[in-house]
């Protein structure tokens, strides 16, 4: 950047477009625009769980969304149409751009089509589906669910895994949580507030410098830990951190694409902060494997049934059901955003582990310099280098210490290449 922080000609386009983006997709309220409200769930225990929810394509009609579809469609195309004018077909930072005001029309579309197959088929383009591999020949993300389920089920009665109990409400949890923030973020800044809300399906939910926690909810030290790290250290920080760019503002907002490498990154951090524990990764391929039950033709009523099979109570089991459908309708394909966290651990642990092996560690930390997609880290190197984008301000202690990091990452490199059938073999006599 040039001296004195003044932006030049090409810094000033970028930086007029990047807003322009930011602007659009304000209204864009994906979660709170599918969820159904609190009616459908009393009208469903009224009927003692053996009626599907009373959502249809009209239930939603008669909540309109919070913009003019038709309107947003066209701003946004006319953004990527001035992107194309201004920068040129093959500028790095005007294809990201463009690819993200192509991600925001498709969100809009999505939600135009609630309460239709349409839905559920947008929701698959944009955050793919449970029957996806990673690679030809690989097993898919429903295989995964499925070989953890399995893991988990063998430790699953040890006395020593349990979980302590929740004895913490929302306003205790709200005070432990905001201490522990505050040593990172900076005490008395308020950088960061936590505070109780009634209005989240989830225990808790971060915005753009704030994480709600839902007020009836319980917790334990656990727990708050695992917030602190996944909504605090990883959400929070990755829009702090995008708020903190001059140039490239459309880092502090994420498309969906974003949501994938986010989602994975907050799980990986969980992983490697000590943070997460057996019942946090079994809610999360129980959601996997309910996701896929829906992709095959499974309806509100036999997903409810399964997370009964897992130990929820009824409330969790429809929760976790409505997380399932919630933008659909009941007997209809799945909103399939809740595969991010899985999909997105492996997709950010494989591509860590490759900028070891090829030696380009400086590459890691950039994964936290915004909402940013794995697709755009080589590009967005080359910009931090251009000066267009900032380093991250906010970065775990875990990923600032890349002498650690790294020397997990060599050692994992090495393990992939053994075969855990033959160890397992071998080991059967001391095991």
């Amino acid at each position: 950047m040039n001296a004195g922080n003044q932006l030049d000609e090409y810094q000033s386009t970028v930086r007029a477009l990047s807003d322009r983006i930011v602007e659009a997709q304000s209204p864009l309220r994906v979660l709170d625009a599918v969820k159904w409200d609190d009616s459908i769930r009393k009208g469903f225990f009224a009927a003692a769980g053996r009626e599907l929810p009373a959502v249809n394509r009209a239930w939603y009609e008669r909540r309109p969304l919070a913009f003019d579809a038709g309107a947003k469609k066209e701003e946004l195309q006319a953004i990527e149409r001035d992107i194309t004018r201004q920068l040129g077909q093959f500028n790095p930072v005007g294809q990201i751009m463009r690819r993200m005001c192509k991600e925001y029309r498709m969100v809009v579309r999505m939600l135009e089509a609630r309460g239709t197959a349409d839905f559920g088929l947008i929701s698959q383009e944009l955050y793919g589906a449970a029957s996806d591999a990673f690679h030809a020949g690989d097993p898919t993300l429903a295989d995964l669910g499925l070989m953890l389920s399995d893991y988990l089920n063998n430790i699953a009665d040890r006395s020593d895994l349990k979980d302590e109990a929740k004895t913490l409400d929302a306003r205790q949890a709200v005070e432990i949580l905001q201490q522990q923030l505050d040593t990172v973020f900076g005490e008395g800044e308020g950088v960061i507030r936590v505070f109780e809300s009634d209005g989240i399906l989830a225990d808790a939910a971060a915005g753009a410098d704030y994480i709600k926690i839902r007020s009836d909810a319980l917790f334990n030290q656990r727990d708050v830990r695992a917030l602190a790290v996944h909504e605090g250290l990883v959400h929070v920080g990755t829009t702090l951190n995008g708020q903190n760019q001059p140039i490239c503002t459309f880092l502090a907002k994420g498309p969906p694409s974003s949501t994938v490498t986010q989602e994975g990154l907050a799980i990986l951090m969980e992983v490697i902060a000590f943070a997460s524990y057996p019942t946090r990764l079994r809610k999360l391929t129980n959601r996997t494997r309910a996701i896929h039950m829906a992709e095959e033709g499974a309806d509100f009523l036999d997903v409810f049934a399964f997370f009964r099979e897992q130990g929820y109570d009824q409330d969790e089991c429809y929760s976790n059901a409505s997380r399932v459908f919630r933008g659909s309708t009941p007997d209809g394909m799945p909103f399939t955003k809740d595969l991010s966290y899985l999909k997105g651990f492996i997709m950010v642990y494989n591509y860590i582990q490759l900028a070891v092996r090829k030696g380009k560690l400086e590459q890691i930390p950039l994964l936290f310099c915004g909402k940013t997609t794995l697709e755009d880290m080589r590009t967005l190197r080359q910009l931090v280098d251009e000066g267009m984008v900032v380093p991250p301000k906010y970065l775990p202690q875990q990923f600032q210490d890349l002498n650690a990091l790294s020397a997990w990452m060599c050692f994992s490199n090495f393990l992939n290449h053994l075969s855990l059938e033959r160890i397992e073999a071998d080991y059967a006599n001391i095991i």
